[in-house]
Protein backbone atom coordinates (compact mmCIF):
# COMPACT_ATOMS: atom_id res chain seq x y z
CA UNK A 1 0.00 0.00 0.00
CA UNK A 2 0.88 3.40 -0.54
CA UNK A 3 1.69 5.40 2.41
CA UNK A 4 -0.63 8.69 2.79
CA UNK A 5 0.58 12.15 3.09
CA UNK A 6 0.56 12.33 7.34
CA UNK A 7 3.24 9.65 6.81
CA UNK A 8 6.08 11.72 5.18
CA UNK A 9 8.98 12.45 7.08
CA UNK A 10 12.11 14.77 6.76
CA UNK A 11 15.58 13.46 5.69
CA UNK A 12 17.98 13.59 8.81
CA UNK A 13 20.40 16.88 8.64
CA UNK A 14 21.73 18.66 10.72
CA UNK A 15 24.66 19.57 13.10
CA UNK A 16 23.63 17.56 15.86
CA UNK A 17 22.84 14.46 13.84
CA UNK A 18 25.73 14.64 12.22
CA UNK A 19 27.26 14.49 15.77
CA UNK A 20 25.14 11.85 17.05
CA UNK A 21 25.98 9.65 14.28
CA UNK A 22 29.95 10.08 15.02
CA UNK A 23 29.54 9.61 18.22
CA UNK A 24 27.75 6.52 17.99
CA UNK A 25 30.41 5.44 15.53
CA UNK A 26 33.08 6.36 17.84
CA UNK A 27 32.01 4.32 20.65
CA UNK A 28 30.74 1.57 18.85
CA UNK A 29 27.46 1.61 19.99
CA UNK A 30 23.81 0.80 18.57
CA UNK A 31 20.53 3.07 18.74
CA UNK A 32 17.30 1.13 18.57
CA UNK A 33 16.91 4.10 16.42
CA UNK A 34 19.27 2.76 13.31
CA UNK A 35 19.08 -1.28 14.05
CA UNK A 36 14.89 -1.14 13.83
CA UNK A 37 14.70 1.77 11.17
CA UNK A 38 12.64 4.24 13.49
CA UNK A 39 10.77 6.41 10.97
CA UNK A 40 12.17 9.47 13.73
CA UNK A 41 15.56 8.81 13.66
CA UNK A 42 16.37 12.12 11.80
CA UNK A 43 14.22 14.28 14.37
CA UNK A 44 15.36 12.55 17.55
CA UNK A 45 18.93 12.78 16.56
CA UNK A 46 19.06 16.36 15.59
CA UNK A 47 17.66 17.02 18.93
CA UNK A 48 20.44 14.93 20.07
CA UNK A 49 18.27 12.36 21.90
CA UNK A 50 18.58 8.55 21.26
CA UNK A 51 17.82 5.32 22.49
CA UNK A 52 20.70 3.18 23.23
CA UNK A 53 20.54 -0.51 22.65
CA UNK A 54 22.51 -3.15 25.03
CA UNK A 55 23.52 -6.36 25.15
CA UNK A 56 24.81 -6.13 21.25
CA UNK A 57 22.68 -5.90 17.69
CA UNK A 58 21.68 -9.32 17.63
CA UNK A 59 18.36 -11.04 19.12
CA UNK A 60 17.56 -14.22 20.07
CA UNK A 61 13.84 -14.03 18.86
CA UNK A 62 12.21 -13.51 15.47
CA UNK A 63 9.42 -11.05 16.25
CA UNK A 64 7.80 -10.96 12.33
CA UNK A 65 7.29 -6.51 12.49
CA UNK A 66 11.22 -6.14 13.94
CA UNK A 67 14.35 -5.84 11.62
CA UNK A 68 16.72 -6.19 14.20
CA UNK A 69 19.43 -8.80 13.26
CA UNK A 70 18.08 -12.42 14.58
CA UNK A 71 20.44 -15.35 16.02
CA UNK A 72 22.63 -16.92 18.54
CA UNK A 73 25.09 -14.80 20.09
CA UNK A 74 25.91 -17.56 21.91
CA UNK A 75 26.93 -16.14 25.60
CA UNK A 76 28.85 -13.10 24.21
CA UNK A 77 28.50 -10.01 25.88
CA UNK A 78 30.85 -6.68 25.98
CA UNK A 79 31.60 -6.24 29.08
CA UNK A 80 32.75 -2.32 28.61
CA UNK A 81 29.54 -1.45 26.34
CA UNK A 82 27.97 0.28 29.60
CA UNK A 83 31.24 1.98 30.30
CA UNK A 84 30.80 3.60 26.55
CA UNK A 85 27.29 4.41 26.64
CA UNK A 86 27.81 5.77 29.89
CA UNK A 87 30.55 8.23 28.16
CA UNK A 88 28.58 8.94 25.11
CA UNK A 89 25.82 10.32 27.33
CA UNK A 90 28.27 12.47 29.18
CA UNK A 91 29.53 13.82 26.31
CA UNK A 92 26.13 14.61 24.84
CA UNK A 93 24.92 15.92 28.10
CA UNK A 94 21.71 14.30 28.08
CA UNK A 95 19.20 14.71 30.57
CA UNK A 96 17.51 12.05 29.65
CA UNK A 97 18.20 8.42 28.25
CA UNK A 98 16.55 5.46 27.03
CA UNK A 99 18.20 2.39 27.68
CA UNK A 100 16.76 -0.74 25.39
CA UNK A 101 18.19 -4.17 24.50
CA UNK A 102 17.92 -7.19 22.15
CA UNK A 103 16.32 -9.99 23.89
CA UNK A 104 19.38 -12.31 25.48
CA UNK A 105 17.68 -15.53 26.05
CA UNK A 106 21.20 -16.81 25.61
CA UNK A 107 22.36 -15.64 28.99
CA UNK A 108 21.21 -16.93 32.28
CA UNK A 109 19.84 -13.50 33.56
CA UNK A 110 18.21 -12.90 30.33
CA UNK A 111 20.74 -9.81 30.21
CA UNK A 112 19.58 -8.07 33.83
CA UNK A 113 23.34 -7.53 34.97
CA UNK A 114 24.30 -5.47 31.74
CA UNK A 115 21.06 -3.34 32.52
CA UNK A 116 21.84 -2.78 35.59
CA UNK A 117 25.82 -1.96 35.31
CA UNK A 118 24.47 0.42 32.76
CA UNK A 119 22.45 2.31 34.91
CA UNK A 120 25.26 2.37 37.14
CA UNK A 121 27.72 3.54 34.93
CA UNK A 122 25.68 6.18 33.40
CA UNK A 123 24.71 7.13 37.57
CA UNK A 124 28.45 7.25 38.38
CA UNK A 125 29.25 10.09 35.69
CA UNK A 126 26.34 11.87 34.80
CA UNK A 127 23.77 11.89 38.41
CA UNK A 128 21.58 13.74 37.34
CA UNK A 129 20.26 12.18 33.98
CA UNK A 130 17.27 10.31 34.18
CA UNK A 131 17.73 6.71 32.81
CA UNK A 132 14.62 4.92 31.48
CA UNK A 133 14.40 1.30 30.48
CA UNK A 134 12.63 -0.33 28.18
CA UNK A 135 13.19 -3.76 29.08
CA UNK A 136 12.77 -6.97 27.19
CA UNK A 137 10.36 -10.03 29.09
CA UNK A 138 13.35 -11.41 30.54
CA UNK A 139 12.08 -14.81 29.78
CA UNK A 140 9.38 -14.01 32.60
CA UNK A 141 12.04 -14.62 35.12
CA UNK A 142 11.01 -12.32 38.03
CA UNK A 143 14.93 -12.27 39.65
CA UNK A 144 16.12 -10.69 36.20
CA UNK A 145 13.51 -7.69 36.81
CA UNK A 146 14.60 -6.88 40.36
CA UNK A 147 17.78 -7.02 39.57
CA UNK A 148 17.11 -4.41 37.23
CA UNK A 149 15.07 -2.56 38.98
CA UNK A 150 17.91 -2.83 42.13
CA UNK A 151 19.58 -0.04 40.35
CA UNK A 152 16.15 2.67 40.31
CA UNK A 153 15.64 3.03 37.07
CA UNK A 154 13.13 6.23 37.09
CA UNK A 155 11.13 4.62 34.14
CA UNK A 156 10.60 1.01 33.67
CA UNK A 157 8.92 0.14 30.28
CA UNK A 158 8.22 -3.16 28.37
CA UNK A 159 6.24 -3.44 25.11
CA UNK A 160 2.75 -5.60 24.47
CA UNK A 161 3.28 -4.35 20.80
CA UNK A 162 -0.10 -5.51 19.82
CA UNK A 163 -3.65 -6.87 20.64
CA UNK A 164 -3.93 -10.81 22.12
CA UNK A 165 -5.42 -12.03 18.97
CA UNK A 166 -2.45 -11.02 17.15
CA UNK A 167 0.04 -12.03 19.68
CA UNK A 168 0.91 -15.41 18.19
CA UNK A 169 1.20 -13.83 14.48
CA UNK A 170 3.47 -10.96 15.11
CA UNK A 171 5.55 -11.69 18.58
CA UNK A 172 8.70 -14.72 18.63
CA UNK A 173 6.53 -17.68 20.29
CA UNK A 174 8.87 -17.13 23.35
CA UNK A 175 6.80 -14.34 23.84
CA UNK A 176 3.30 -13.91 25.28
CA UNK A 177 0.69 -11.34 25.71
CA UNK A 178 -0.06 -12.53 29.37
CA UNK A 179 3.70 -13.10 30.23
CA UNK A 180 4.20 -9.34 29.32
CA UNK A 181 1.41 -8.00 31.31
CA UNK A 182 2.70 -9.93 34.02
CA UNK A 183 6.26 -8.44 33.34
CA UNK A 184 4.44 -4.77 34.11
CA UNK A 185 2.40 -6.09 36.92
CA UNK A 186 5.68 -7.12 38.30
CA UNK A 187 7.03 -3.85 38.19
CA UNK A 188 4.87 -2.42 40.75
CA UNK A 189 4.91 -5.48 42.92
CA UNK A 190 8.55 -5.10 43.31
CA UNK A 191 8.44 -1.15 43.33
CA UNK A 192 5.39 0.95 43.33
CA UNK A 193 7.27 4.27 43.38
CA UNK A 194 8.97 3.05 39.61
CA UNK A 195 6.48 4.03 36.98
CA UNK A 196 5.62 1.68 34.15
CA UNK A 197 5.48 2.37 30.29
CA UNK A 198 4.25 0.01 27.75
CA UNK A 199 3.33 0.53 23.68
CA UNK A 200 1.80 -0.93 21.27
CA UNK A 201 1.24 -1.04 17.52
CA UNK A 202 -1.87 -0.62 15.03
CA UNK A 203 -2.51 -1.39 11.36
CA UNK A 204 -1.43 -4.97 11.78
CA UNK A 205 -5.24 -6.09 11.38
CA UNK A 206 -6.74 -5.54 14.82
CA UNK A 207 -10.04 -3.96 15.55
CA UNK A 208 -11.06 -1.39 17.04
CA UNK A 209 -12.72 -3.24 20.19
CA UNK A 210 -9.73 -4.90 20.19
CA UNK A 211 -7.41 -1.92 20.46
CA UNK A 212 -9.65 -0.53 23.82
CA UNK A 213 -9.73 -3.77 25.69
CA UNK A 214 -5.64 -3.99 25.22
CA UNK A 215 -5.50 -0.20 27.02
CA UNK A 216 -7.98 -1.68 29.54
CA UNK A 217 -5.58 -4.49 30.23
CA UNK A 218 -2.38 -2.53 30.61
CA UNK A 219 -4.34 -0.09 32.75
CA UNK A 220 -5.51 -2.96 35.43
CA UNK A 221 -1.93 -3.74 35.42
CA UNK A 222 -1.06 -0.40 36.92
CA UNK A 223 0.41 1.21 33.79
CA UNK A 224 1.35 5.39 33.98
CA UNK A 225 2.20 5.80 30.78
CA UNK A 226 1.16 4.77 27.40
CA UNK A 227 2.55 5.28 23.37
CA UNK A 228 0.09 4.09 20.44
CA UNK A 229 1.58 4.03 17.00
CA UNK A 230 1.01 2.87 13.33
CA UNK A 231 2.77 -0.41 12.51
CA UNK A 232 5.42 0.73 9.25
CA UNK A 233 6.79 -2.67 7.31
CA UNK A 234 10.56 -2.34 8.12
CA UNK A 235 11.79 -4.61 5.29
CA UNK A 236 10.50 -7.14 2.78
CA UNK A 237 10.55 -9.90 5.34
CA UNK A 238 8.98 -8.32 7.87
CA UNK A 239 4.92 -8.46 8.06
CA UNK A 240 3.21 -6.04 5.35
CA UNK A 241 0.90 -3.45 7.02
CA UNK A 242 -2.64 -4.36 6.95
CA UNK A 243 -4.22 -0.86 6.97
CA UNK A 244 -2.98 2.72 7.85
CA UNK A 245 -5.32 4.61 10.56
CA UNK A 246 -6.16 7.79 10.28
CA UNK A 247 -4.67 10.05 12.39
CA UNK A 248 -8.80 11.34 13.58
CA UNK A 249 -8.80 7.57 14.74
CA UNK A 250 -5.12 7.66 17.03
CA UNK A 251 -6.58 11.27 18.23
CA UNK A 252 -9.59 8.89 19.73
CA UNK A 253 -7.22 6.45 21.30
CA UNK A 254 -5.65 8.94 23.12
CA UNK A 255 -8.88 10.21 24.28
CA UNK A 256 -9.97 6.72 25.84
CA UNK A 257 -6.41 6.52 27.43
CA UNK A 258 -7.00 9.14 29.48
CA UNK A 259 -10.28 8.18 30.09
CA UNK A 260 -9.18 4.93 31.47
CA UNK A 261 -7.16 6.82 33.66
CA UNK A 262 -3.51 6.87 31.96
CA UNK A 263 -1.52 9.48 33.53
CA UNK A 264 -0.05 10.64 29.71
CA UNK A 265 -0.90 8.96 26.38
CA UNK A 266 1.20 9.67 23.55
CA UNK A 267 -1.24 8.38 20.60
CA UNK A 268 -0.06 9.19 16.50
CA UNK A 269 0.80 7.66 13.26
CA UNK A 270 4.62 8.23 13.80
CA UNK A 271 4.47 8.05 17.49
CA UNK A 272 7.34 4.86 19.06
CA UNK A 273 7.90 4.03 22.48
CA UNK A 274 10.62 5.62 22.64
CA UNK A 275 9.83 9.15 21.13
CA UNK A 276 9.57 11.80 22.99
CA UNK A 277 10.00 10.14 26.57
CA UNK A 278 11.49 12.71 28.06
CA UNK A 279 8.65 15.06 27.21
CA UNK A 280 6.09 12.42 28.00
CA UNK A 281 7.07 11.81 31.19
CA UNK A 282 7.85 15.01 32.49
CA UNK A 283 5.89 16.91 35.29
CA UNK A 284 4.99 20.01 33.58
CA UNK A 285 3.82 17.63 30.29
CA UNK A 286 0.75 19.51 28.10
Amino acid sequence: MRKPDWLKIKLPKGKNYQKMKELLAQYNLHTVCSEARCPNLGECWSRKTATFMILGDVCTRSCKFCAVKKGNPKGKVDNEESERIARAVKELGLNYVVITSVTRDDLADVGAEVFKNTISSIRQISPDTKIEVLIPDFAGKISSLAEVLSAQPYITGHNLETVERLTPKIRDKRAGYQISLEVLRSVKSLNKEIKTKSGFMVGLGETENEVLQTMKDLKKSKVDFLTIGQYLQPTGNNLPVSEYIRPEQFETFQKYGLELGFSRVLSSPLVRSSYSAELLTATDYR
